[in-house]
């Protein structure tokens, strides 16, 4: 471990451990984004961070703000998100985090629900929305836009106000209270697919626990640069990508967007990533994409290059003999699998995955061309990392091994449990729940099956509550099915429908690019609604759907399926803000074309 990284026994609280970092690198680089007004891309270093957040402290001090009143922000990652909790921390007070996305009237219960006093928005026109709900936050105090508010865009609310004016002739000394680190340091709401979300209370301990443990499970430091595009609201990019960041006194530089991705992984080309598994499916498909049109030749070397990658890999992790097609490797390295990584920036040492599984495909394609591809597992409520793959020690398919301090067991039913100082400390205003999730002895329920092999790894086997269990008693994991389906690019969104049922369905949202060649290679109009229930598309459609189904029994084929073009989202009520489907909603929204695809069953 890095001489320069911090112990959280040293720093004890999240403001503390910033301290540290400021009296250790002040003068080094912290922070990067891009200035879209002079269209580059700027560094801060600890001490003008620390400049910045005494400001901010001065701000909030003219606010009467007590120790323990909950603050919220809802921004895209940038450094005024690190500068707002710092400062909100260092006097005390609890950060609440908002999906940039989510929608207003969820966003506003979760300010009424904890009660939050102050909030920082993007801009005014968030605020426009979250004022227009029926249940406005009345509680809100104060109302801050990072972006300045012209009197075209002022809603007529006396508490919003811009960062600027909220700013303006504020300076003053760092503050860093006197906070012991067992008390709250932020509330989480989760995503909630299957109802209102909780809002999981996470101490400093717990949050630095996880960093600290976390940090010991790949070699990273002082000079590793992230780059961070996973929502910060989202606890893994927030603890992995901001906290244990911190700890190292490595570089974070905040991505544009992710349509700008791309391009910012070349300018960046950073050593660390922290990302959920859709940005590799993403990337996945657009490499079969690209396969698609290329000559035979070009797709057997692609193929080969994977293959021979992954026998090199199996064979460092000591699970395979060696073999003389390894012999390959710097040929096929050369021509095929560089190419790639030079697309990921060219020198990624550690590519972190979680927050949901990961295709096995996806994985062999990426750890095949030389990704050091690591899989690992958590929830919120536990800060959120459980178990993390080592790059040395790494089985895709399995979510890795516990974390050092953090202990696991198979419980009633296969569940994963787990016990740690990472465990929250309840969830807020639901003492229920809390009950329902903590074990009498500290144990937490994750809610997922798992099997631990005799190595120590740990394998997700499927969701105690997301199980579907045909009328014949067979059980099918539905997301296993799902992510089988979502590998093939015509399809966006998979929803498996079959509980009580004799038979699997599904409902499908297409690829608009891919649907315009399917539907003319099916001779119907891509543009006419009617094309989505042609029974000649229907069944072409099937076919693509059970040809991606061959690893499962025949108890798990689709039978019949319905087709659209009109995404689910965050807005429609359908996806939670992490982009998780709420199953139970849709369900009930297409609960009609549901029933008619069992008729006469």
């Amino acid at each position: 471990m890095d001489k320069e990284t911090i112990i959280p026994d040293v720093s004890q609280t999240i403001s503390g451990a910033f301290r540290e970092r400021l009296s250790r690198t002040p003068d080094k680089t912290a922070y990067r984004q891009y200035d879209v007004a002079n269209q580059s891309w700027n560094s801060s270093t600890w001490e003008q961070m620390a400049t910045e957040i005494a400001r901010w402290q001065a701000a909030f001090a003219k606010e009467n703000l007590q120790p323990g009143d909950r603050v919220a922000l809802m921004l895209k990652n940038c450094r005024e998100w690190v500068v707002f909790d710092q400062a909100a921390l260092g006097m005390g007070l609890v950060t609440v985090p908002l999906y940039l996305d989510d929608r207003p009237d969820n966003v506003v219960y979760i300010l009424k629900d904890a009660n939050v006093k102050l909030l920082l928005v993007q801009n005014s026109e968030q605020c426009r929305r979250l004022l227009q709900c029926e249940e406005s936050p009345e509680q809100l105090q104060r109302i801050i836009s990072l972006q300045r508010v012209t009197e075209n865009e002022q809603p007529n609310d006396p508490r919003l106000e811009s960062l600027a004016d909220w700013l303006f002739g504020t300076n003053g000394e760092l503050q860093t209270r006197e906070t012991a680190a067992n008390e709250l340091a932020s509330i989480v709401y989760t995503s909630g697919t299957t109802g209102r979300p909780k809002g999981v209370m996470l101490s400093h301990r717990n949050i630095l626990a996880n960093a600290y443990a976390s940090l010991q499970c790949a070699d990273v430091g002082i000079n590793d640069v992230f780059l961070s595009f996973l929502p910060l609201s989202h606890t893994l990019e927030r603890t992995i990508g901001y906290y244990l960041a911190m700890l190292i006194g490595a570089e974070v530089a905040y991505a544009r967007s992710i349509p700008q991705l791309a391009e910012d992984l070349l300018t960046i080309k950073p050593t660390v990533l922290v990302s959920v598994p859709r940005i590799y499916e993403r990337v996945y498909g657009k490499i079969q994409d690209g396969l698609a049109e290329k000559s035979p030749v070009a797709r057997k070397l692609f193929t080969l290059a994977v293959n021979v990658g992954w026998a090199r890999f199996e064979f460092q992790q000591g699970r395979r003999m060696w073999s003389p097609q390894l012999l390959l490797w710097p040929l096929l390295n050369k021509l095929v699998a560089s190419k790639v990584m030079e697309k990921l920036g060219g020198r990624i040492n550690v590519a972190l995955c979680g927050g949901a599984a990961l295709s096995p495909d996806v994985a062999k394609l990426f750890v095949g061309l030389g990704l050091p591809l690591i899989q690992g597992y958590g929830l919120t409520e536990t800060s959120p990392v459980i178990s993390v793959n080592r790059v040395e020690d790494n089985i895709p398919a399995s979510i890795g091994t516990p974390l050092p301090g953090i202990e696991v067991r198979i419980g009633e039913n296969d569940e994963l449990q787990s016990r740690s100082a990472c465990v929250m400390l309840g969830y807020w205003n639901n003492e229920q729940a809390s009950n329902e999730i903590m074990m009498d002895d500290d144990w937490l329920r994750t809610g997922d099956k798992a099997r631990i092999d005799d190595t120590g790894h740990i394998f997700i086997t499927g969701r105690l509550k997301e199980i579907i269990v045909l009328s014949n008693g067979e059980k099918v994991p539905p997301n296993d099915v799902e992510m089988a389906i979502a590998l093939n690019g015509l399809f966006d969104q998979v929803l498996v429908i079959g509980e009580a049922k004799p038979y699997l369905t599904a409902l499908l949202v297409l690829n608009p690019e891919h649907w315009d060649k399917f539907a003319e290679n099916q001779g119907v109009d891509p543009t006419n609604a009617e094309s989505l229930s042609n029974t000649d598309v229907l069944k072409a459609v099937l076919q693509r759907v059970n040809a991606q189904m061959q690893a499962f029994p025949g108890y798990a084929q689709i039978r019949r399926i319905s087709l659209y073009l009109e995404p689910w989202s965050i807005e429609d009520g359908l996806l939670t803000p992490t982009l998780k489907v709420k199953r139970n909603r849709i369900i009930e929204r297409f609960s009609n074309i549901i029933d008619a695809m069992y008729k006469g069953h």
